[in-house]
């Protein structure tokens, strides 16, 4: 039970619009990337952290190597057949909520490299939510992607906005659409 659950039952549903604004605020002030760089965008979004581009002012300065602790992966270059399983398995180990910003010509759309053994576009493996396009892209085009994630996420709707029911015997709320 997440503290989102926590409060939407303590507080009259008045409260709800703004406590969900304050929550997508908190999420998009603290944006921890999880790296997966691969070839020459991953010197890219490195740079991105030196004091001339300066991705600490978004939050976002620390790196994590453990996927447990990161809630958006960028995904800088190209990737291989072989790297796909493994892109999935660090998604999939990844909390919710969890967005994907794909860096690159290689990573959205496979690059120079039209052959089997190159993915063409990371969107076949996880959903990508930002597109940074470039050969290698800029830092500042990473982090404008960057800024248009945080505004993805200022618009989308918590677990407060949806309509929860609790059935006749269950003794927690179920989410309306989620009902079998």
């Amino acid at each position: 039970m997440g503290l989102e659950n926590i409060i939407a039952e303590a507080l009259p549903e008045v409260l709800t619009t703004r406590l969900d604004s304050l929550i997508n605020w908190a999420r998009k002030s603290s944006l921890w990337p999880a790296t997966f760089g691969l070839a020459c965008c991953a010197i890219e979004m490195m740079n991105a952290t030196s004091s001339r581009n300066d991705l600490a002012r978004f939050g976002s300065e620390v790196f994590r190597a453990s996927p447990r602790q990161a809630d958006v992966m960028i995904v800088s270059g190209r990737v291989s057949r072989k790297m796909a399983p493994v892109l999935r398995r660090i998604y999939d180990q990844m909390p919710e909520p969890k967005w994907v910003i794909s860096m690159g010509s290689c990573s959205n759309a496979g690059g120079p490299f039209p052959t089997y053994s190159v993915l063409q576009g990371v969107d076949k493996v996880v959903p990508v939510d930002v597109y940074v396009s470039g050969c290698p892209p800029r830092p500042e085009a990473l982090l404008y992607g960057l800024m248009r994630l945080q505004d993805k996420i200022r618009k989308e709707g918590t677990v407060l906005r949806k309509e929860r029911i609790i059935m006749s015997g269950a003794s927690e709320a179920t989410l309306i659409g989620e009902r079998a």
